[in-house]
């Protein structure tokens, strides 16, 4: 498998490459159809400043004077016609390709300029201006001697490119060297952070949660290895809680299930009395009753934490739900002679009705539960705009302040303490702030210690 080192480094070399293809074909373009015209009449114009020094000296050795022009960066083509033949001769280097038609020569000999840098046909991939061809010149006539000539002219392009030029060309050499250089160096420095972060993610998927070292940078890579870092707390805490949860349900369904085989084992060797056999099978009886509530409300949050879709949800009425619920509730409330006043709007609301019964169970069910006797119990529930409020508050124990981030976590209790005497599972709570998350609502608690608490909950009156 390919590094993403090594796919930088292709990646680059093919966008210089690319880079570079692309500017030769722009440049070639603007030659052909911006520079190209221009390029002919600046060499016409040195042409025709030769030739008239020619004819306005007579006197000159025509040879060495096109030998001359030839050295300073020319290459020059001369023909002339001795009766049918055709003569010619070039001075300087020659050229790549001295091929020219006879005709174009006649036509020069005519006194017809020649325009062949101009009128070069397009080529694509061979710029016209280092095309080394005779085709691609430019030729006028003169007359010298009394004879007709024609000479055709292009630039020497080897004798073009001076110290200047080859300086220019090793600054851009080096310049791409450092470049690339500089760009392998940017991306090794970014590839590191990720290359630790791979490392920490196999260590991961073997259950090492180690924290990669902390790359300080405000870019991108920063922001994904702070994010990096984040995911690993929250695995660790979700690692923790989850060997805590474990812990806690073997331990809530390994007590009762101890005290219902030790109480079984008395009544089995039958060396109690009729009044102690009752007592024992009640014991059991409550035993087996608290493992049912614990294997339910699991129940519950398995199928919340299994991502519980809203097929099951209806628009039912609220206030009817919730004065259902209360009235079989009163049992435990006059036991306890606990009062219980209600203030109660008519509410429609689109929802999960099973998953809100279980809700309003659990709250009125803890309130109960941590109400002393005689104590009293307030709920309302009220209709604000497109969400419904619902409060219930109770005299009970409370909660120590320092308690109240972690009353929604699973197995919590409180105090273990004032509460050890109060049955229950710990995960009261935790259902209700699921159920709550799951319809899109929000849930405040509010508990002051001897005092009493206060458990607000809002929801939307459909579901989005």
């Amino acid at each position: 498998m390919r590094s993403l080192y090594s796919k930088f480094l292709v990646f680059t070399l093919i966008t210089m490459i690319g880079s570079a293809i692309v500017a030769f074909l722009i440049v070639n373009t603007a030659y052909h159809q911006l520079l190209k015209s221009d390029n002919d009449e600046k060499n016409m114009k040195i042409l025709q400043n030769i030739t008239s020094f020619i004819e306005a000296n007579p006197h000159v050795d025509l040879n060495d004077f096109l030998q001359t022009q030839a050295d300073v960066g020319y290459k020059l083509f001369l023909a002339h016609k001795e009766g049918d033949e055709l003569k010619t001769e070039t001075f300087g280097e020659p050229f790549r390709s001295d091929y020219i038609s006879r005709e174009t020569i006649e036509a020069v000999l005519a006194d017809t300029d020649y325009h062949g840098m101009r009128d070069l046909p397009k080529e694509t991939f061979v710029t016209g201006f280092f095309a080394d061809e005779l085709e691609n010149s430019v030729g006028t006539s003169f007359i010298f001697a009394d004879e007709n000539y024609a000479l055709f002219l292009r630039p020497n392009i080897k004798l073009l490119f001076t110290e200047v030029h080859y300086l220019l060309g090793g600054i851009f050499v080096i310049m791409g060297f450092i470049s690339l250089i500089a760009m392998l160096f940017v991306a090794n420095r970014l590839i590191k952070p990720l290359r630790q972060l791979t490392l920490a993610s196999e260590k991961i998927s073997s259950g090492h949660y180690e924290v990669p070292p902390d790359y300080k940078s405000n870019d991108e890579v920063g922001q994904l290895t702070q994010s990096f870092t984040k995911m690993i707390d929250e695995l660790t805490k979700a690692d923790a809680m989850q060997k805590q949860f474990i812990s806690d349900v073997s331990h809530d369904f390994q007590t009762p299930l101890q005290q219902m085989k030790g109480y079984a084992a008395l009544i089995r060797e039958g060396q109690i009395s009729d009044d102690e056999k009752t007592d024992y099978l009640r014991i059991i009886e409550r035993e087996s009753e608290r493992l049912s509530n614990l294997s339910r409300q699991l129940l519950v949050l398995t199928s919340l934490d299994s991502g519980r879709q809203h097929e099951a949800a209806t628009i039912f009425s609220l206030d009817r739900q919730i004065r259902e619920m209360v009235t079989r509730f009163r049992w435990q409330l006059m036991r306890r002679d606990i009062s219980l006043t209600a203030e109660i709007d008519e509410v429609m609301i689109e929802g999960d009705e099973a998953l809100l019964e279980q809700l309003w169970e659990n709250l009125l069910s803890n309130a109960i539960k941590y109400t002393s006797v005689g104590g009293a119990i307030s709920l309302a529930l009220v209709a604000k705009g497109e969400e419904i409020i619902f409060r219930i508050s109770d005299n009970g124990i409370g909660i120590p302040e320092a308690h109240l981030p972690y009353v929604f976590d699973r197995f919590y209790r409180a105090d273990e303490a004032r509460s050890s005497h109060i049955e229950g599972t710990g995960l009261g709570l935790s259902i209700v702030k699921q159920i709550v998350d799951f319809h899109g609502g929000a849930i405040d608690i509010d508990s002051q210690v001897d005092v009493g608490t206060t458990i607000s909950i809002r929801l939307p009156k459909a579901l989005g």
